[in-house]
């Protein structure tokens, strides 16, 4: 299949995600023209692809620029990217204050990335003020809208019972959704659970699709952590993981 950049496809942002899957460099051409014809969720995707790099030249400060832009016209992912940036430092100073002004911002309109990465700074005191019970609240807001990786965390606090009534059947519920979600943390934590109640057949399946697709830090830890299991066959493919980690 072939594009034709003609305007009406141009100006469509779901020709335009079809365009970047098949084709980066095509799609960054006509991405640009979107954006530079107004079409807001053009002009968040062209921030997007000069963050990456993707069929343009990485370019971070005129992707904080183009975030910018789509984000004052009400773009909520573009406002959850602005927020990023200034957390991670992409294209200016890490600002975590700023980052949890432009998340407070999304989160409060109901994007859950931005109520995820809102509650991440509130649990670690990043740029705000500690704050459990809130970025659990926002956890939960966001695992209830279908977010996987806020469904793990939920699940973590409900099963440690840390700022709420400990809720073992809701923590295995929460871990059993992120997993299925497609969450390698998620996938992991239900791998947990299942392995404590003697489903090893199970937890192994869960294991190996977390391990499979999460990065190099989980894989290093996890790796520890399965090292050290009860069960000699998750020792082994502990094992087998440890092998595939770079030096």
């Amino acid at each position: 299949m072939s594009f034709q950049l003609r305007r009406e496809e141009v100006l469509d942002s779901e020709q335009l995600r079809a365009m970047l899957a098949e084709s980066p460099a095509r799609a960054a051409q006509a991405i640009l023209l979107a954006a530079g014809e107004g079409v807001v969720e053009a002009q968040a995707l062209l921030g997007q692809i000069l963050l990456d790099g993707q069929g343009i030249a990485q370019d971070q400060p005129l992707a904080l620029r183009w975030f910018a832009i789509a984000a004052g016209r009400g773009h909520l992912m573009a406002r959850n990217m602005l927020g990023r940036c200034h957390e991670q430092g992409w294209g200016c100073a890490a600002d975590a204050s700023v980052a949890a002004r432009h998340y407070r911002i999304a989160a409060a309109a109901g994007l859950d990335w931005a109520m995820y990465n809102l509650a991440n700074l509130l649990a670690t005191g990043r740029g705000v003020a500690e704050n459990q019970r809130e970025a659990l609240a926002l956890y939960r807001r966001a695992a209830e809208s279908g977010h996987a990786k806020s469904m793990n965390l939920l699940g973590r606090y409900l099963e440690e019972g840390r700022y709420c009534p400990q809720d073992l059947p809701a923590a295995r519920d929460w871990y059993r959704r992120a997993a299925e979600g497609g969450d390698f943390r998620g996938q992991f934590s239900h791998a947990a659970m299942l392995a404590d109640e003697g489903r090893i057949d199970d937890a192994l399946g869960w294991l190996r699709k977390a391990l499979d697709t999460g990065n190099v830090n989980f894989l290093r830890v996890a790796s520890v952590s399965l090292l050290n299991a009860r069960h000699p066959k998750i020792r082994a493919m502990a094992e087998a993981y440890k092998l595939r980690l770079p030096e």
